[in-house]
């Protein structure tokens, strides 16, 4: 392929843009579409993607879709880009997508593009638009559409509107029911040339077949009873071998006819039940009494189960073949099952047993028409259109690709649509809105399980959706990237808008958890712990109420008790002096720990703030590099791998990016807003008790004494507190005198 040597001898100038992590080539002019085929493919973004879930007219992509597969590969998108390049003068014609290609715009200097140019005119002269200089998608694709509804439209098959003759029609209808037909491209089942002469040599096969049989006697030993005959030897035939059988056993060892009879007790669970004559359980005893060498009865003594089976037997082949009689021996068995071996044979040579469904009568009427041939003339008529049909379906591909080929491959080669965010790409199936959030990263899937099982990897985090609409259903996978998780849960409700604007009812049904922003990490661990201690203090709530109520139960079944009994009820101590000093204990190991977490923090003087942040990124530090790590990691392309498409590079979603996914509700620009909320709760001096809190921890911080380094001398604690203190003014001159004293020379 020439893509595999690009790399090496590029003869074509190629640009790149950057988005997603990684380079994405430009596609900026019809000579980049036309050069694909020399692009390494190691620079495509993908490689294959299935049809069903682009949003891309589907008869493009079925187009597009040569080997029928439903995937596009870059095969065919190299194949249809050279193939329309050939066709058209300008190939940057592609870029614009426009509804309709000028006849103009077609290269007649080719043969095919000639053609085609001459065909396009022919076409808009069929549809009544003589002056038009141009085609548009819907006039190639009425003009194919209505080809295809035609009695004939150039695929070869025939269909009961192929022909106005009611006995041909009769006919294709016998082929349909007995060999079975293929799609027609008017979507109803036809029979092409091939399929007609099986049928019609089939019933040749079984006309051959049936006259073997019916001229010889041997097979037919009883003419045209013989098949009814054989089918009720065949409907005894087990029967009766089992009850020669039985009879041979029993003249072996006489003690082994009882056995043979069935036991008592089989007769007796028979007996406790309400019989029926097509009771099973009566079907599966012998046909008669067994004893040794004993003959079949055929009249009297029989099984009530089998008695009507035998009695047709007699009538249909024993008395035709063997005579009037009673009873039948094992050797005038042999000799009945004898009679039919040639039927037997001739039965295992059938041919055309497609057609005996049809009856013999039938089959002799069709053989005897001249409908294979008129089908076949019709067939031939059929295959003259294909010049016709095959033109309108290359003007249909023209115009086709002419408008969608460019955005394909801005979704394929390249996700420029997907990253330039002015419109969605081919994968977005629409947009979801839940949780006061719109999130336009939302792609259809086929196979729930298989793709939650590869979506972890693009370290998003995802709600699946189960969307119903009309009685139509599908599943949605939508990445949120901005605003918070708290509240969203499995069951939650939302609305889903599709490509097409319908609204669908959107629940979620499974959630792929992963960090939505760094914010939301730093106020996980703090949610985390407030909802820890929500459940544990509801918990200890609802085992207190329940104690509560299981003493007051007790208490009152032993007052019960004691009064039906005449005692007093034992009092108990109130109050455990263990469980006092145990509680002391704990207290004071608290207020220790509070203690020494105080006097460390207010220890650090100035740098409490500092230190204040730094407990908080402490606690919330890990949570938010976890989440920053997965962030950087967010990629598309796990979400459609899992989606069936062969993604050949990463597609990174950052976070300035993965912002504009998904909108949070906000007030547009200029909106009124009344603040005053008349069902707002009392207003709490929230404010007072901040400034008294911090008046507080002032006032411990000055009276543990460390504030005075940072202080005036008149302000420290140390120095109040002093003047403060009793007999601190006639102190002073004896303590002047003691000072003198101390400092005086000694002698």
């Amino acid at each position: 392929m020439t893509s595999k040597t690009a790399a090496a001898t590029p003869s074509h100038p190629w640009r790149f843009f950057r988005a997603g992590g990684f380079d994405q080539v430009r596609l900026d002019t019809g000579a980049d579409l036309l050069a694909l085929g020399q692009l390494d493919q190691k620079l495509w973004v993908a490689l294959a993607c299935p049809t069903a879930t682009l949003d891309i007219d589907p008869r493009t992509l079925r187009l597009l879709d040569t080997d029928g597969d439903g995937r596009i590969r870059a095969v065919e998108v190299i194949a249809a880009c050279e193939w329309i390049g050939r066709l058209l003068k300008n190939p940057d014609d592609l870029l614009r997508g426009a509804e309709a290609l000028p006849l103009s715009a077609v290269d007649t200097r080719g043969e095919e593009g000639r053609a085609l140019a001459e065909a396009m005119g022919s076409l808009l002269r069929s549809l009544g638009k003589t002056g038009a200089d141009s085609l548009s998608v819907a006039d190639a694709s009425e003009a194919v559409q209505t080809l295809n509804q035609a009695p004939l439209n150039g695929d070869g098959l025939l269909t009961e509107a192929s022909s106005e003759s009611a006995e041909l029609q009769a006919a294709l209808r016998d082929a349909l029911e007995c060999l079975g037909g293929e799609q027609d491209r008017s979507g109803k089942p036809g029979v092409g040339q091939a399929k007609l002469d099986l049928f019609f040599s089939e019933l040749d096969a079984w006309a051959r077949w049936r006259a073997e049989g019916e001229a010889d006697p041997q097979v037919m030993v009883l003419g045209e009873a013989t098949a009814a005959a054989r089918e009720q030897l065949r409907a005894l035939e087990a029967k009766v071998e089992d009850y020669f059988a039985r009879c041979r056993i029993a003249a072996f060892d006489p003690r082994a006819a009882h056995a043979m009879n069935r036991d008592d007790k089989d007769y007796a669970q028979l007996s406790a039940r309400e019989l029926s004559l097509a009771a099973q359980e009566l079907a599966s005893f012998p046909l008669a009494l067994v004893a040794a060498s004993q003959p079949l009865p055929l009249v009297r003594g029989l099984n009530p189960a089998w008695a009507d089976a035998v009695a047709q037997l007699r009538a249909g082949a024993v008395v035709p073949l063997l005579g009037e009689r009673e009873q039948l021996t094992e050797a005038e068995w042999r000799e009945l099952r004898a009679r039919f071996a040639p039927f037997d044979a001739w039965l295992a040579r059938k041919q055309g047993a497609t057609v005996e469904k049809l009856g013999a009568a039938r089959i002799a009427a069709l053989r005897a028409s001249d409908a294979h041939a008129e089908l076949t003339r019709l067939v031939a008529a059929d295959l003259a259109v294909e010049p016709v049909a095959r033109s309108l379906a290359s003007i249909e591909k023209l115009v086709r690709l002419h408008r969608d080929l460019y955005r394909l491959c801005n979704n394929f080669v390249s996700f420029r649509e997907f990253y330039a965010r002015k419109g969605k790409a081919t994968f977005q199936a629409g947009t979801l809105y839940i949780d006061q959030r719109s999130c336009d990263l939302c792609i259809q899937v086929t196979d729930l399980g298989k793709h939650a099982a590869l979506a972890p990897l693009a370290r998003s985090y995802l709600v699946y959706c189960e969307c119903a609409r009309n009685g139509q259903k599908m599943t949605i996978a939508a990445a949120f990237t901005a605003g918070d998780s708290e509240t969203l849960m499995v069951g939650r409700n939302g609305v889903f808008y599709d490509r097409q604007g319908r609204d669908w009812d959107a629940t979620i049904v499974r959630i792929v958890d992963n960090p939505i922003s760094v914010r939301q990490a730093f106020w996980a661990p703090y949610k985390k712990l407030v909802r820890f201690i929500e459940e544990q203090v509801a918990k200890r709530a609802s085992d207190a109420d329940s104690a509560a109520n299981a003493r007051l139960t007790s208490a009152a079944t032993d007052v019960g008790s004691a009064a039906a009994e005449g005692k007093a009820r034992e009092e108990k101590p109130k109050l455990d002096i263990g469980i006092v000093a145990a509680l002391g204990v704990a207290v004071g190991g608290i207020s220790a720990a509070l203690g020494a977490m105080m006097q460390a923090f207010f220890g650090l003087g100035i740098w409490m703030p500092l230190g204040f942040v730094a407990l908080l990124f402490a606690i919330s530090g890990p949570s938010m590099a976890i989440a920053w790590l997965k962030l950087r990691q967010r990629n598309l392309a796990p979400l459609l791998d899992a989606n069936g498409w062969a993604m050949n590079s990463p597609a990174r979603i950052n976070i300035p990016f993965g912002s504009s996914l998904t909108q949070v509700a906000a007030l547009p620009a200029g909106a009124a807003r009344e603040l005053k909320d008349p069902y707002a709760e009392p207003h709490q001096p929230w404010g007072a008790y901040a400034a008294g809190v911090a008046v507080a921890a002032l006032a411990v911080f000055w009276l543990s004494g460390h504030a005075d380094p940072f202080l005036p001398e008149r302000a420290r604690r140390a120095t109040v507190w002093a003047q403060k203190a009793p007999a601190s003014a006639p102190a002073a001159p004896a303590a002047a005198a003691a000072k003198a004293t101390a400092n005086a020379p000694v002698p």
